[in-house]
């Protein structure tokens, strides 16, 4: 038996979170198939086939998934699951979108932000904000689970060599249309996969301060985050938000500026490799956490930290 990876991707590039779950599928030492559901997705099928340890790749194709609706991809997946021991998606909007639909048509419970595997029926995940692990064990015949992509090294992109296996897309039968996609557009990297994060909290007081951070980030080569008490004074758009409510991020460096350190942020980003901390409140819960922290002005102090780097 073999564990099927659904892919996520834009209809031209994988997501990264993928090799992530590729990665954690390869834990089981079973067989790694790659599910990719699209409508003209044959390059995204092409890169799944070339990461190592994948062994086939599934490429289902048809209009009803031209848009990677939930509703749709998750019929497919259960479309050829009956092959499979195991469903691992990447714990993404995308994957938390699909992952319960396809639980609820096999009737098995899901497994969320797995984080370790430990055997086919064993895993381990986060709890009450990322402050209690929880040890979990599977007693259906189907596991479905979503990786969180932070906790496993992502697999490599190249070296593989699958066979390609194409179908027809199954018949979804939902009521599900696509209205519009409105597409956020920056020169940053990419908030989730990016190797630093410079992260603005309400200390900043409005939107216009927000911008004190870009050249802060230009010189990091960092992307933007925010808390979310930030996000909800409407500082910064919402899918800038790190936290549980956000994206989990864990780059190699994360800088907090302005955020006090709620539970809920923490559990977003502690993971980070090196943390630092600009807060004027000395008392702040976000030093409980940083490698280095400075205690001080920030509307001084960013300024002065961007003008020394080269």
């Amino acid at each position: 038996m073999a564990v099927l990876v659904i892919a996520e991707h834009d209809g031209r590039a994988l997501n990264g979170a993928t090799l992530n779950a590729v990665a954690a599928a390869g834990a089981l030492d079973r067989p790694v198939h790659v599910l990719v559901a699209g409508a003209d997705a044959r390059a995204v099928a092409d890169a799944a086939a070339r990461i190592p340890g994948v062994a086939k790749v599934l490429l289902a194709q048809g209009p009803e998934l031209a848009e990677n609706l939930a509703e749709s991809v998750a019929a497919q997946a259960v479309a050829v699951a009956a092959g499979y021991t195991h469903l691992f998606l990447a714990a993404t909007p995308q994957g938390k979108g699909v992952a319960p639909r396809i639980a609820a048509l096999l009737d098995v419970a899901q497994v969320s932000d797995v984080i370790q595997v430990q055997s086919p029926d064993t895993f381990k995940r986060p709890i009450y904000a990322g402050n209690a692990i929880e040890t979990v064990r599977s007693g259906y015949p189907v596991v479905v689970a979503t990786i969180r992509a932070t906790a496993f090294d992502p697999a490599p992109a190249e070296g593989g060599n699958a066979l390609v296996e194409t179908m027809d897309a199954a018949p979804c039968g939902n009521r599900a249309r696509f209205v519009n996609r409105e597409i956020a557009v920056s020169e940053r990297p990419d908030l989730g996969s990016a190797r630093a994060v410079v992260s603005g909290g309400r200390g900043l007081g409005s939107a216009e301060n927000f911008k004190l951070l870009d050249p802060l980030a230009e010189k990091l080569g960092a992307a933007l985050g925010a808390s979310r008490a930030a996000v909800d004074a409407g500082y910064a758009p919402n899918d800038w938000q790190v936290g549980q409510t956000g994206k989990i991020v864990a780059p190699e460096l994360y800088v907090a500026v302005g955020i006090s350190g709620a539970i809920q942020h923490l559990a977003g980003m502690k993971d980070a490799k090196t943390i630092v901390a600009i807060n004027k409140d000395g008392e702040a819960p976000i030093f409980g956490v940083a490698d280095y922290g400075l205690v001080g002005d920030l509307f001084e102090a960013v300024p002065a930290l961007a003008a020394a780097l080269p």
